[in-house]
């Protein structure tokens, strides 16, 4: 699978993309409203009429047929080829690393990201009874090469505006795929801890206030805390649509930010519960999901 000497990154870490060397080629994206993406390359001009040239992306981490996607480069004026990933077009969610085939017979060769559009991403808002929900957001790695983070969910939770007061916090955001009704509610799972005994997690809940397909809760965060025993807990939000649906999880996909992890924060304030004292806030984890971590007041 590898298209030259460069390693392959591997795993969903941000720091995964520190890979090394040069790329030759660029590519600009610009990115739709509905989720697709044209890619506009300058090219050797010995490569300009190629019949074969292709744009492949390849899923980091895979190795099978489906974590591999050609998209023909054809010719778009002097020196410059385009490939276009149409928004019914699928593509898995993972990480996907950016090539250019000049049909030259060489391995396909790394792209760096050159002008990157993504203004037709922000505060993106399709519509509610989509049944599946495609994200693609380019990004250049650590080293300047073109990559793809890639969401494919159906149904889906859209986190929106978050207010984090001592209490706790209020998020507001947008189901889309599924219809809230009777039961409606959020859930914070306790996230399991590698090399822990087996046992039933806990679950914090707070009902949905709904407006169609828009919702809203409060979850407290001195429930949170009274789950605390010690060291650090982390929580995944999830929404159950109705009593007895699917749970579906709570992310923020639709805007230009690929890594939220890294560029979105939110404070942790102090808490004081009956069982001591913490601090509590939101983040972002490195799919973009929404997430809580508790601490003891010293961070641990």
């Amino acid at each position: 699978m590898t298209a030259s000497s460069r390693p392959t990154a591997t795993g969903g870490e941000a720091a995964a993309d520190a890979v090394t060397g040069q790329a030759d080629l660029r590519a600009d994206c610009i990115a739709d409203s509905a989720g697709g993406l044209t890619f506009d390359l300058t090219a050797p001009q010995d490569a300009a009429g190629s019949w074969s040239a292709a744009l492949v992306l390849r899923r980091r981490g895979g190795d099978g047929a489906d974590d591999e996607m050609r998209l023909p480069l054809g010719p778009n004026g002097a020196g410059r080829l385009r490939a276009v990933l149409p928004s019914t077009v699928a593509l898995a969610e993972g990480r996907w690393n950016a090539y250019a085939d000049l049909g030259d017979g060489q391995d396909p060769r790394p792209l760096q990201l050159g002008v990157n559009d993504l203004g037709s991403l922000v505060d993106r808002r399709p519509l509610a009874g989509i049944g599946r929900l495609g994200v693609r957001i380019p990004y250049a790695t650590a080293f300047g090469d073109l990559a793809l983070r890639s969401w494919l969910r159906g149904p889906h939770a859209e986190a929106g505006d978050i207010l984090v007061a001592p209490d706790g916090m209020t998020v507001s955001g947008r189901l889309y795929g599924a219809v809230p009704a009777a039961g409606a509610r959020a859930e914070a799972r306790a996230r399991r801890v590698p090399g822990a005994p087996d046992a039933e997690l806990a679950t914090v809940t707070a009902p949905l206030a709904v407006d169609g397909a828009d919702f809203t809760f409060t979850l407290s965060y001195e429930e949170l805390a009274g789950h605390w025993e010690a060291g650090g807990s982390r929580w995944d939000l999830w929404l159950r649509p109705a009593e007895g649906a699917h749970p579906v999880r709570l992310a923020r996909l639709l805007d230009d930010v690929a890594d939220k992890k890294q560029a979105v924060s939110y404070p942790a304030l102090p808490v004081r519960a009956a069982t001591g004292r913490f601090r509590i806030g939101p983040y972002y984890t490195l799919d973009n999901d929404l997430a809580i971590r508790v601490t003891g007041p010293d961070g641990s």
